[in-house]
């Protein structure tokens, strides 16, 4: 594990500038660097030292050195690819699991990135084809950034922070990921905060050479058979695919923990963790227990400690309070690179601190099973019938009515949203501003050219043939979400104290096995998980399996109103660079206060997202890069 930062370029650059670059990563990697330059390559790391703590220091080669790797994640599959590399004739310099990329590209050439089940951000540099290529993993754990110099030349990093350390780059800031902000709390990739700054989108690699740079995607070719669709089955493959998921995801030299809140998610891969360690480490956060009106109750810390003394594991309880989490924005704020606004990260955040204080390098963590086997509350609601794609002019044309209009009953938020067209019912089952809603909050004149945040959905309604049943709806959120969101969080969080989030759910064989099943897998008799809960109740105490979903919710919307309700005035303040840019204008202040007082919606997060945007003006020297 590390954090990799370098370029190609075919003119002479100062060594300090490359020692700035990954000096930006040292929370990835805070045990060892390492770097290497020959000709127009120069690339370095920071690592984390989680396998082969002797040895593994990076660059990673093969037998002649004529492949260089720098790499940043865990290779989960690296002994079954190593025996094969040896009985091919391979010998490895390194028990690091990384070192298997070297030798797979050999025989693989770019094909090597279909083979590896792990989370990654790799560069290669193929000496004799003078190429650099970059890759990321199937499910996007590991970020990777680029920005190109010219048609030939570019530089990367692990994160934004450690790439605009290179001098003389573009760094506009980019309008349309400041109008996508408050609907989604992120910038969806590949745009970032920075115009000329890109993410390498998941499942893809880029190749550098003197042809020039290209961008391709690769396959997610991991459980790809078909599977029988009957009840026993499906049950019996999902128990398999996800212990191989979870006990994969153990490999490690140092110890392990994993967070625990006793939920159905994290308790599956915490008590698979604890049957296969010796010893395992849980942690969940204790949180002063605030009624959310969307989600209920905010702690769950009793039932988790009731649940790790069940398991056998050594189990802390972070107690954590506003002033806390308030102590730590300023954190939350850089760690999470580029303007990220999910609350729900100081809980992860607290968690990772911890974990570190107690000498745990590696946190499993278990995210991704909501998206993959159905867990998010609204999905029962997904085979409503409605006629037509969009027979909602009327409604549409009002105030915006989404999941977050706690005023509304059940039945009748169902009512309206069956009458939206799919993408904007795929905006309010999950997400937060509306169009018109940005519209008042921000200033127009900055945002003129912008397109609707609603176009991911029609894109992705577009690429399927504009189908959108209620499995459509759950994939797009596998695609979409959890990818941006959920993974994006576990990583900057955790890396933010120098610890490896792993996240099972992730694994390309759950991905594609998630692919596979139908609606009445994933919810059934308004049973959500269906058959993730039948795959391991022979394992979860009864109170477990059958627990309705309780994901960890800050209450943003009551601290906005009371404790934080200075960071709204200062946000939207005349003095705020928001205001000096031009992002907002006399009015938004209004606008936002009536807002959060709003007493039939929830507009706390997107009142949030401009919270972090402001503090991650003030935070970062944009503008000033020569």
């Amino acid at each position: 594990m590390c954090g990799i930062a370098g370029f190609k370029i075919s003119h002479a650059v100062s060594p300090q500038i490359i020692n700035d670059m990954v000096g930006a990563l040292i929370h990835r990697g805070p045990d060892s660097a390492g770097y290497y330059s020959a000709g127009s390559f120069t690339g370095g790391m920071r690592r984390l030292k989680i396998n082969d703590l002797a040895g593994g220091e990076q660059p990673l080669c093969n037998e002649d050195k004529s492949v260089v790797l720098f790499y940043n994640g865990e290779i989960y599959n690296s002994p079954q690819l190593r025996n094969m590399l040896i009985g091919n004739g391979h010998s490895f310099s390194t028990r690091c699991d990384g070192e298997v990329i070297c030798h797979l590209y050999e025989e693989e050439g770019t094909n090597v990135f279909e083979k590896l089940d792990g989370m990654f951000a790799v560069a290669l540099w193929d000496a004799k084809l003078r190429r650099l290529i970059l890759a990321r993993d199937i499910p996007g754990e590991k970020p990777l950034y680029y920005t190109c110099l010219n048609e030939k030349e570019l530089v990367y990093a692990s994160e934004i922070k450690a790439l605009i350390k290179f001098p003389g780059l573009d760094l506009s800031v980019n309008p349309q990921a400041i109008w996508d902000l408050p609907t989604f709390l992120w910038i969806p990739e590949p745009e970032t905060i920075f115009t000329e700054i890109y993410a390498l989108p998941r499942s893809h690699f880029l190749v550098a050479d003197e042809k020039g740079i290209t961008i391709h995607r690769y396959q997610n070719r991991f459980n790809r058979g078909a599977i029988s669709l009957e009840d026993g089955d499906v049950i019996a493959e999902t128990r398999k695919i996800v212990e191989q998921a979870v006990f994969s995801r153990l490999l490690s030299d140092v110890p392990v923990g994993s967070f625990l809140s006793s939920g159905l998610d994290s308790s599956i891969v915490a008590t698979l963790a604890a049957r296969a360690l010796p010893s395992l480490h849980t942690f969940c956060i204790g949180f002063e227990d605030v009624s959310d009106p969307y989600h209920g109750r905010a702690d769950e810390s009793a039932l988790a400690e009731e649940y790790a003394r069940k398991i056998g594991t050594k189990h802390r309880t972070i107690a954590v309070t506003a002033k806390d989490f308030r102590n730590d924005l300023m954190i939350f704020c850089k760690y999470g690179d580029q303007p990220f606004a999910v609350s729900s990260g100081l809980g992860i955040l607290s968690v990772a601190r911890a974990a570190r204080e107690n000498g745990i390098k590696v946190l499993l963590s278990g995210d991704g099973a909501d998206e993959s086997f159905g867990g998010y509350s609204w999905y029962p609601y997904l085979d409503d019938h409605f006629d037509g794609d969009d027979v909602s002019a009327g409604v549409s044309a009002g105030k915006p009515v989404s999941m977050q209009n706690t005023a509304l009953s059940a039945a009748e938020i169902r009512k309206i949203l069956v009458g939206y067209a799919p993408a904007k019912r795929a905006w309010a089952w999950h997400y937060y501003a509306d169009e018109k809603e940005k519209d008042e909050l921000f200033n127009k004149e900055y945002f003129r050219g912008v397109k609707s945040s609603l176009r991911h959905f029609v894109s992705f309604a577009a690429a399927n043939k504009g189908t959108w049943g209620p499995e459509d709806f759950i994939r797009q959120d596998r695609q979409f979400y959890f990818p941006y969101e959920m993974l994006r969080k576990v990583d900057r969080m955790t890396m933010a104290f120098s610890v490896e989030g792993r996240v099972p759910f992730a694994a390309p064989s759950v991905l594609s096995h998630a692919d596979k099943l139908r609606f009445h897998h994933l919810v059934r008799d308004g049973s959500l998980k269906w058959v993730l809960r039948r795959a391991f109740a022979d394992i979860l105490p009864p109170e477990i399996v059958d627990r309705p979903k309780h994901g960890f919710n800050v209450p943003i919307d009551h601290w906005l109103k009371g404790d934080w309700s200075d960071l709204v005035e200062e946000t939207f303040s005349l003095s705020s660079p928001l205001y000096k840019m031009g992002i907002t204008d006399s009015k938004s202040r209004a606008t936002a206060m009536k807002m959060i007082h709003d007493p039939v919606r929830l507009n706390g997060h997107t009142i949030f997202s401009f919270i972090i945007l402001h503090m991650w003006l003030q935070q970062v020297d944009y503008g000033n890069n020569s």
